[in-house]
């Protein structure tokens, strides 16, 4: 259903969610055990890279036309530091925002665009499997921090 002309509430929205997302993966960082080996913490920040890699692949998309995978060549063995993860995350937040800037109304999501598959998709249904994607690995990630706050305090 298309809205009223001039309307921004559905972008305003979909930008909440990408927000909490963001916040939710600082949030992340802020409890990943970087000096731990485990193959959970390992797991733990590549799904805490992934959710931010799928965001950052849709906005780069957009912006740049830049539709490659970046966990692919953003590599979680260099970004090994809680403050490189941090700014890492910001980045993306800054590309996803910087689109989302570009947005006059509610009518320019159902704009049609090609995706890397060949299909068309409207900017919303993008915008909403993106949010999609990035929450499965966050909430893995999320599981994964309460397995491992749950370890620690057994030890």
């Amino acid at each position: 259903m298309q809205t009223a002309s001039g309307s921004r509430e559905t972008i305003a929205e979909i930008a909440e969610q990408f927000a909490v997302l963001h916040r939710n993966a600082r949030e992340l960082v802020a409890g990943l055990p970087l000096e731990s080996p485990s193959p959970v913490a390992v797991t733990f920040r590549e799904n805490i890279l992934r959710g931010a890699a799928v965001v950052e692949q849709t906005f780069g998309g957009l912006t740049a036309s830049l539709w490659d995978d970046p966990f692919e060549w953003t590599l979680p063995e260099t970004l090994n530091t809680h403050e490189l993860l941090l700014e890492y995350l910001d980045e993306v937040e800054a590309t996803r925002r910087r689109a989302f800037g570009g947005l006059r109304d509610d009518d320019e999501l159902f704009r049609e665009i090609v995706v890397p598959s060949g299909e068309r998709q409207s900017l919303l249904s993008l915008f909403r499997e993106t949010i999609a994607r990035a929450r499965t690995f966050q909430d893995q990630a999320f599981a994964m921090r309460d397995h491992l706050t749950a370890t620690d305090s057994e030890a």
